[in-house]
């Protein structure tokens, strides 16, 4: 089994930055893709960013280059870097690992996810 705890979460004024991380434990996340998944209020969980064993990435049109995806496969094994928020970007984010893909039902193992607040 493997579980995964997201932090970094905040508030944070629109054009602010925010650095989340994922912890792993358990069972070595290393062979799998990692992602990165949000739901914001009343909304389903959605695709945010996934990164493979081998560092290719993947992004939702939605972020347009602002969030960056990162791995070094240690116990902190996925991050995401998010720049220029809006509040838009308010959500809870997930961590995740399994399969790389942008569907949900990829993924094996879930964290409980941190909550992003951007302010106007």
């Amino acid at each position: 089994q493997v579980q995964l705890v997201e932090s970094g979460g905040g508030l944070v004024q629109a054009g602010g930055s925010l650095r989340l991380s994922c912890a792993a434990s358990g069972r070595s996340v290393s062979n799998y893709a990692m992602a990165w998944f949000r739901q914001a209020p009343g909304k389903e969980r959605a695709f945010v960013a996934a990164i493979t064993v081998w560092y290719s990435t993947l992004y939702a049109d939605s972020i347009e280059g602002r969030f960056t995806i990162s791995r070094d496969n240690g116990k902190n094994p996925v991050y995401l870097q998010m720049n220029r928020l809006n509040p838009e970007d308010t959500a809870v984010y997930y961590c995740a690992a399994g399969s790389y893909s942008l569907y949900l039902r990829a993924y094996t193992y879930w964290g409980q996810g941190t909550q992003v607040t951007v302010s106007s």
